[in-house]
């Protein structure tokens, strides 16, 4: 039988989502040891995106195959929720089509990107935003963003996973900024049918480069258009960067065929 899960984590203890050599702790690794646990059968688990070391999800997308549970999905979501560390949690659970496949099925992938304006540090805050200071130029950063949207060649902000082709679609690309009690919270969101690696992170590093003067817009513009990787910034840290949804849409080839349980689970 296979599942369909929609997954939520703190990744600061964990090397990404990936699993790597032993010693290294991983999300698709815990997962895999918690599913092992309660079914006795190991399995391999597929995601929707490889998230870097210490990013968080809150819908990570994975899928997974279990031989001989005949206890239901309510009970197996609540079982393995009892099981995963406290930094992982499934939010829900289906069973899906023996051919779903997470990452290749998906139409669309959501990050938001969240950077907190401080004075001076916030220690309970670190895990959660970049934190920056000096005023920030909405304006300029929107412009910076706007410029990001529809299919280009985003060569100059990752390396493409697998091949060559650097060439993406994004859907999505704005900022917004809210009032919070340690400063202006802004948070990036983007959306695109997929990304190159570190894509989010680097383009994230060149808009706040914007909202601080030390870049115009033209500067990113110009280096957009070389398409060669920009490495005169460092990435965004990790910290502030969230995968928040995957779609599956009426055009993706399984979309409509899962039947979500959804359960409250007290751990």
């Amino acid at each position: 039988m296979r599942y369909r899960a929609r997954l939520a984590y703190d990744g600061t203890a964990y090397e990404g989502f990936q699993r790597q050599l032993p010693g290294h702790p991983t999300i698709q690794e815990a997962v895999e040891v918690a599913i092992q646990q309660v079914t006795k059968k190991p399995t391999t688990v597929i995601g929707a995106g490889r998230t870097d070391s210490g990013v968080h999800a809150s819908g990570q997308v994975i899928a997974f195959e279990v031989e001989g549970w005949s206890r239901g999905e309510a009970i197996l979501l609540k079982a393995l929720n009892a099981t995963l560390p406290r930094d992982i949690a499934l939010q829900d659970l289906a069973i899906a089509e023996p051919d779903f496949h997470p990452r290749f099925d998906a139409a669309t992938r959501l990050y938001r990107y969240r950077v907190l304006n401080v004075s001076q540090p916030q220690p309970l805050l670190r895990h959660r935003a970049w934190q920056v200071r000096g005023v920030l130029d909405h304006k300029a950063m929107q412009a910076g963003a706007e410029m990001l949207i529809g299919q280009h060649d985003f060569a100059a902000f990752g390396t493409p996973p697998t091949g060559s082709n650097t060439v993406r679609r994004v859907l999505q690309s704005e900022w917004s900024v809210q009032t919070s009690e340690y400063g202006p919270l802004w948070t990036y969101t983007v959306e695109a049918e997929a990304f190159l690696k570190h894509m989010v992170r680097r383009m994230v590093a060149a808009l706040v480069a914007i909202g601080r003067g030390d870049w115009s817009v033209s500067d990113l513009e110009g280096r957009f258009q070389a398409r060669v990787l920009i490495d005169s910034l460092p990435l965004a840290p990790p910290q502030g960067l969230t995968l928040e949804a995957v779609t599956y849409t009426p055009e993706s080839k399984r979309a409509n065929r899962v039947h979500p349980v959804i359960v409250d689970t007290d751990r």
